[in-house]
């Protein structure tokens, strides 16, 4: 019985914690941002597009990143980011 009351108030402690956060109560009215440090990484972050592909191909990427463990869309990143460094160029021909 105790356990239980354990438990509910426990349970309790954090829904309250959570309504605190999604309200805002708790919250400071002020934050002091004067020693903070600009993002080292700013310049590197990546940048949301929108681009349309086969779904075979999306279906390969994400076959391929199931299979070593990373999610599909940094694995596209990965091979898109190789081809830039190393140049390569698409070789096309038309039948």
């Amino acid at each position: 019985m105790v356990e239980k009351q354990f438990e509910l108030s426990q349970r309790a402690r954090r829904i309250n914690e959570s309504e605190k956060l999604t309200k805002g109560i708790g919250m400071r009215e002020h934050y002091d941002f004067s020693e903070s440090v600009k993002n080292p990484y700013a310049k590197k972050l990546k940048k949301q597009v929108t681009i349309r592909l086969d779904e075979d191909t999306i279906t390969y990427f994400k076959n391929l990143a199931e299979e070593k463990d990373l999610p599909y869309q940094s694995l596209i990143n990965l091979y898109l980011r190789d081809c830039a460094q190393s140049h390569k160029d698409l070789k096309l021909e038309w039948q």
